[in-house]
């Protein structure tokens, strides 16, 4: 999953981002940064746009530019850490899209960002999280990503960033959910939903509610896979890859 932030204080625009963000509108957010100049908005338009193709499947060439742009206006290797990481992320929703096989370029992508970022810096957790995406579903590495899961919660935890911690907890509650430990996976995904709900984010609640039903017995599982359903259509089936997702388990015969 791409980006982390919410609102930033009392800035309206950052406000009206994240509003248009956290109900799908990527595009109507991105276009919101357009007036603003340097860096750190280029960097955060192409992040939104990078979540879009993630989240719907579409608009790969409008994140491409912005990653041109903003690895074109990097200022320094904060700058530059952070488009590699948009890069990496790009890569890897064309991958498991099924878009374009682009693992080897994600892979180089990220490890671009970790030799440019500083260990405490803010997007540190977000690049271990992304390197766990890799490793779990690229390189089929549950242990390597459980470690950069956990790497990423702990980092999450540090610079205060719920909603990357909305991410860690349901990544590391659906390694536990593949190892079988029912109770671990029941508590990760039910915090996950919880920071998604006290945030808003209503694009990620629905994936939240449907990860959630996987870790409970029925009739608990069928009513969050309904309300999971009803927001899915609600947001016009976004995210686009959750709808596999939404139909019960088929019965053991």
């Amino acid at each position: 999953m791409s980006g982390t932030g919410t609102t930033a204080g009392d800035d309206p625009l950052q406000t009206a981002v994240w509003r248009l963000r956290s109900r799908g509108c990527w595009t109507d957010a991105a276009a919101l940064l357009a007036s603003r100049g340097g860096a750190a908005a280029a960097l955060q338009r192409t992040a939104l746009l990078v979540e879009r193709c993630l989240f719907t499947g579409d608009g790969w060439g409008e994140a491409e530019d912005g990653l041109r742009t903003a690895e074109a206006l990097a200022e320094d290797d904060g700058d530059r850490g952070a488009a590699a990481c948009e890069r990496g992320q790009l890569a890897y929703a064309s991958t498991v899209l099924g878009v374009r096989d682009r693992a080897d370029e994600a892979r180089t992508a990220l490890g671009r960002a970790a030799a440019l970022l500083a260990p405490n810096a803010p997007g540190r957790p977000l690049l271990d999280f992304r390197r766990g995406l890799i490793a779990e579903h690229i390189s089929d590495s549950p242990q390597s990503a459980k470690a950069a899961y956990r790497r990423a919660h702990a980092g999450a935890t540090a610079h205060s960033d719920p909603l990357l911690l909305s991410f860690t907890w349901r990544h590391l509650a659906g390694l536990a959910l593949r190892d079988g430990e029912l109770a671990e996976a029941r508590h990760g995904f039910t915090e996950s939903l919880r920071i998604r709900e006290e945030l808003g984010y209503l694009v990620g609640t629905a994936p939240a509610l449907a990860a959630l039903a996987d870790a409970e017995p029925e009739p608990e599982a069928t009513r969050l896979r309904a309300e999971a359903t009803r927001l899915f259509r609600l947001l016009g089936g976004v995210p686009s890859w959750l709808a596999q997702h939404l139909q019960p388990p088929a019965a053991a015969v």
